[in-house]
């Protein structure tokens, strides 16, 4: 697998992301992965605020559930725990900027142009962002919406190297690809918001299981910290 980030110009609100897109990628291997920075998925849908003073509300009406801590509001948003409802100032000129309306919905529109266009069957897209985990420095990818491959990988039923067969294990592969992704296209001010996994290992498939990433909050392993906020 190789990752390969690629430098742009400054992607501006409004643009068209197809016409972007197309402008840095001409060909792309069978069995890539193509990797969306979310911010200028956002930024082409218009989905930025001049008030920044108004960033709480726009936390609160974005978010499913809120809760203000020292440093940051802890937010769940599209079934998923982020800080400040994923709303970042950071590259955005002096406004605010959103997630996107449908990151499932854009990368799946993307695959199938993709696809056409560039004349590939094995595909993958994401729609990536940064995101947290709790007791851990630093920020890690984390895929908001992907097609065309399975984004979950269970090993249940298979057995280890000594025959134990598996009775929970899956790998979240989506936002590992995000993640490896992350660590080439960066943070600041790099400008490299689109990256190319290649001989991605992952089961390309046509359709994508929106949901097969989420699980209910009562099956999940700090369900007990959840109680503790209720």
């Amino acid at each position: 697998m190789e990752i390969r980030a690629i430098k742009t110009r400054i992607f501006r609100e409004n643009e068209d992301l197809n016409s972007f897109i197309f402008k840095y990628i001409k060909k792309i291997p069978e069995s890539s992965i193509l990797v969306v920075a979310s911010k200028i998925v956002a930024l082409s849908e218009g989905r930025t605020s001049l008030d920044v003073r108004k960033k709480e509300d726009l936390i609160k009406q974005e978010s499913d559930f809120t809760w203000k801590s020292k440093h940051v509001w802890l937010t769940i948003k599209d079934n998923t725990i982020m800080a400040d409802a994923g709303i970042d100032e950071s590259n955005a000129d002096k406004k605010l900027i959103l997630l996107p309306k449908d990151s499932f919905r854009t990368a799946q529109k993307l695959h199938k142009t993709l696809c056409r266009k560039l004349k590939i069957k094995n595909l993958g897209v994401i729609i990536s962002d940064s995101g947290l985990l709790p007791l851990r420095n630093g920020v890690i990818g984390m895929a908001l919406g992907y097609a065309g491959f399975q984004g979950v990988k269970s090993y249940i039923g298979q057995p280890d190297i000594f025959g134990r067969k598996f009775v929970y294990s899956k790998v979240n592969v989506a936002d590992s690809f995000a993640t490896a992704a992350a660590i080439c296209m960066g943070e600041g001010r790099e400008r490299q918001p689109l990256a190319v996994i290649t001989d991605a290992p992952a089961d390309f498939v046509r359709g994508t299981k929106r949901g097969e990433l989420t699980i209910n909050p009562k099956n999940d392993v700090y369900a007990p910290l959840f109680d503790k906020l209720n």
